[in-house]
């Protein structure tokens, strides 16, 4: 008989669930003795332990990290008729927030190592409309901020940075967020600092800016009941800000072992067809997702989906050539850099703790299928 081989996930939360079980619960039974549910002192507390490890005057919590975008858009007076620049190459709602808030994403092509976007490329689109640049720190890889902090000084730009997937990288000596005009991040639970359902959180060194964030996210109120515009709700609960103090004590330690699986990967692909992820010259990657390049990527996958070993196709088309995106123009070859990456990319199973055996066992399973 052959042995069972058990399945690899691509992403295991029950093992960190079951180490925070019993504080989670406790802090549960404290918010509902307390009565305090939203804006409480839980999420008080966080948002300055937050601000304290970005290294940010303000943070602020709100529902999500697509409301993080949103909001960060609208505080910086970023509206209708305005051009965004951003990535094609990342999850939706970086480039949905631009919409959302009457302006237009203008998307330019991404770096071939680090999947981020490239500074050139926002160089050759900026008009007499561009309002802001939209970076995304992709995978948990920084993007390249001291080239682009640059190139938005000299046109008088802001900068939103998407941290959604790059929570605790680095870039110049500085923790991703605390660079441009605002730092936008996502608790999504598969997140490097996840919550167990949905949240977010906005980072700004601005007085101003924290101020109209506070407002908005709460009706546009100025105090109870006098509204000075219109907002919406976007608030970060007291139970996800409890369960996000606990993780935040021991995210240093959660990306250290993220970092830790990824370097068992590359040792092991080392010499072979895969591609693994680039590291940043100047920063520190946070390994949200590990992300390769393959040849015959799909072979692969199948390979790995026979073996019951999870993966992820992040991305598989590019947002300039989504049926949603079809009048801003974009043909295929418009951005090929991009184009070419969503028929290679592949993320692989990675994260804290994760077992070696699966590791090897995911190896395998990816050079077997190459040959």
């Amino acid at each position: 008989m052959h042995a069972v081989t058990k399945p690899v996930p691509f992403l295991d939360l029950s093992a960190q669930y079951k180490k925070l079980e019993a504080e989670w619960l406790d802090t549960i039974r404290a918010t509902g003795i307390k009565g305090s549910f939203i804006l409480g002192p839980n999420t008080t507390e966080f948002e300055k332990e937050f601000a304290a490890y970005v290294g940010v005057k303000h943070a602020i919590g709100v529902a999500n990290g697509t409301d993080s975008l949103i909001l960060s858009l609208r505080a910086l007076h970023i509206g209708p008729g305005a051009e965004v620049i951003t990535t094609p190459f990342t999850f939706f709602a970086s480039s949905e927030a631009i919409d959302v808030v009457g302006a237009t994403p203008v998307f330019v092509d991404i770096l071939p190592d680090s999947f981020c976007i490239d500074p050139a490329s926002i160089k050759k689109k900026i008009t007499t409309k561009t309002r802001a640049i939209l970076p995304v720190h992709i995978f948990g890889h920084p993007a390249e901020m001291g080239e682009i902090m640059k190139i938005a000084r000299e046109h008088n730009l802001s900068v939103i940075e998407d941290c959604a997937q790059a929570f605790g990288a680095t870039a110049d000596g500085k923790v991703v967020g605390a660079i441009g005009d605002t730092g936008s991040y996502s608790f999504y639970p598969t997140k490097v600092l996840g919550c167990y359902g949905d949240g977010g959180m906005i980072t700004t060194d601005s007085d101003a800016v924290n101020e109209h964030v506070r407002r908005l996210r709460n009706h546009g109120a100025v105090k109870p009941f006098i509204h000075a515009e219109i907002g919406c709700n976007s608030r970060l609960d007291e139970i996800q800000a409890a369960v996000l103090r606990i993780k935040l004590r021991t995210i240093k330690n959660d990306i250290a072992g993220r970092q830790q699986v990824a370097a068992e990967y590359d040792k092991r692909f080392a010499g072979t067809a895969v591609k693994t992820p680039s590291l940043p010259r100047n920063g520190t990657h946070a390994f949200n997702l590990y992300t390769v390049r393959l040849p015959q990527r799909d072979v692969v996958r199948q390979a790995l989906t026979d073996n019951q070993i999870g993966s992820s196709l992040c991305y598989p088309q590019g947002l300039h050539l989504q049926v949603v995106y079809e009048h801003l123009g974009y043909k295929p070859g418009s951005l090929p850099v991009c184009e070419q990456a969503t028929t290679e990319t592949l993320s692989l199973p990675a994260y804290p703790g994760m077992p070696l055996d699966h590791i090897e066992r995911v190896c395998e399973v990816v050079k077997g299928a190459l040959k």
